[in-house]
């Protein structure tokens, strides 16, 4: 099995739930003093927010912006620009070329937004003002439709979903529209463009109005696939409603993800959607990046705008899902860890209100930190990277002790 099997005590409704704030504030900053120990601010830890010393800064921009962390915000914020420092160092030699330069979770777009939100949050405006507009720039290379060249121009790693995530982001955390909205509109129209093409070239079945690929797969998850993008495209919902052709295809297209379902967890690609080809149970995958742990911020995403029950429904199905499968044995990380599913509870916690899933976050947590995770668990390839490692569990500790604002880093769908 990849998850360890849940015997963790599950909600009393009798019982109140209380969050140790106190706990969990010790907790990441033991976490944060490994980290900074363990990644070096310098060229050998650069390479993106996904796994590189970026998204180490952006847990410290987190961190620095929380009421809780406040004694230890200039502490924070000194080494987020140390690393942000060394990646645009990196970058100025020409070392961060391998993606395309808008790729946001692997590549420059990322480290410029990360940049971005530090100097908003010092007051420097024109430092702010000047990396905005350099990620704006990337924009011109996302107008290409084809422009990754067959290896996922739309997904959320390196294609346009990850951009336009990033426009989105900074919008919510600094209230600056990176963008001119005829520019932003005709991403957004090439993505759908993108995606209708797609669907006349798929040979699996059954189809959608929208299809991607990514290195010639048919992804559905969180990290490449289906979901992510349409998650995007349900995130501008101005556009959105302005085009109710398109809306119609992003609509269908969320509800053939819904008709995917599969003892309430989702395939990661088209691949095993067949009956015939599913995944044996125990190589079934419950994580962020593939599976119900990611689709349901799709889900959560689509009952906000549409408001239809059954979305709800169907994120608390991952939810269910998640419970019982969600005890990752490939580490502490968000991507395909414990947090990751962690942060499932956090988000219907916010969606409804039912303290059963802030209960469920917190037992999720407790579990990091039992001698049989730490004896049991992988070490994953990147142990203190914001996907993979501490970093995100970080955020996750901290969105635990802020329920109410709690976001799965650049995913937050609530608005």
């Amino acid at each position: 099995m990849r998850f360890f099997t849940n015997r963790l005590p599950d909600f009393v409704p009798e019982k109140p739930v209380s969050i140790d704030k106190s706990k969990w504030h010790d907790k990441a900053v033991t976490f944060v003093k490994t980290i900074l120990e363990g990644v070096p601010p310098d060229p050998g830890t650069c390479g993106g927010l996904y796994k590189g010393s970026a998204g180490v800064g952006y847990m410290l921009y987190y961190l620095a912006t929380h009421e809780a962390f406040h004694s230890d915000r200039q502490e924070y914020l000194k080494h987020a620009f140390m690393y942000v420092k060394a990646n645009t160092d990196y970058i100025e030699k020409g070392k961060m070329r391998s993606n395309p330069l808008s790729s946001f979770l692997s590549g420059q777009a990322g480290v410029i937004f990360l940049c971005s939100l530090l100097y908003k949050t010092v007051g420097d405006e024109k430092s702010f003002k000047q990396y905005c507009d350099q990620y704006a720039e990337f924009a011109e290379e996302c107008k290409k439709m084809d422009f990754c060249e067959g290896r996922g121009s739309d997904e959320l790693f390196k294609g346009r979903a990850g951009y336009m995530c990033g426009v989105l982001s900074l919008l919510q955390k600094t209230g600056h529209k990176v963008l001119r909205d005829d520019v932003l509109t005709a991403l957004w129209k090439t993505m759908v463009a993108s995606g209708r093409k797609g669907a006349e070239e798929q040979t699996s079945r059954p189809k959608s109005p929208l299809m991607y690929t990514y290195h010639g797969k048919e992804y559905l998850g969180a990290a490449h696939g289906l979901s992510s993008i349409l998650q995007m495209l349900l995130s501008f919902p101005d556009i959105l409603r302005s085009d109710p052709a398109a809306e119609q295809d992003i609509r269908k297209s969320v509800d053939f993800m819904l008709s995917l379902e599969y003892n309430g967890n989702y395939p990661s690609s088209m691949g095993h959607a067949d009956p015939q080809h599913r995944r044996p149970e125990e190589k079934e995958l419950v994580q962020w990046c593939h599976g119900a742990p990611g689709v349901v911020y799709l889900f959560g995403r689509a009952y906000k705008v549409w408001g239809d029950q059954k979305y709800l429904d169907a994120c608390l199905r991952c939810g269910e899902t998640t419970w019982t499968k969600g005890l990752l044995k490939k580490g502490p990380g968000i991507c395909h860890g414990v947090a990751g599913s962690g942060y499932v509870f956090l988000l219907l916690y916010r969606l409804t209100g039912d303290f059963k899933h802030l209960h469920r976050a917190q037992q999720f947590a407790e579990f990091l930190f039992t001698e049989k995770f730490e004896r049991e668990a992988q070490v994953p390839d990147s142990p203190f990277s914001l996907y993979e490692g501490f970093a995100g569990t970080v955020c996750f500790l901290v969105d635990l002790i802020q329920p109410d604002k709690a976001e799965y880093p650049f995913f937050n769908v609530i608005f």
